[in-house]
């Protein structure tokens, strides 16, 4: 796997997208429509891996897959 996996979906709460990266501690970001969240999501990692590198952090390898392809394995 190349890239991390990234869910998105709709909160009714927020009354719009939540895309996270279950790789990524507490790495979110929010979106009016699934292509924002996703834009935004793309914004948030680069600055979750940045701050992991400038603190000297582990940085995950991508891992996470969702069930539906852990069944074709």
């Amino acid at each position: 796997m190349k890239d991390y996996h990234i869910n998105i979906f709709y909160s009714d709460e927020d009354e719009g997208y939540i895309a996270d990266i279950p790789d990524l501690r507490m790495c979110s970001a929010f979106g009016l429509t699934p292509a924002d969240a996703l834009a935004q999501a793309e914004i948030a990692k680069r600055a979750w891996l940045d701050a992991a590198r400038a603190e000297g952090k582990p940085i995950p390898p991508p891992r996470y897959r969702p069930v539906i392809y852990q069944l074709a394995a």
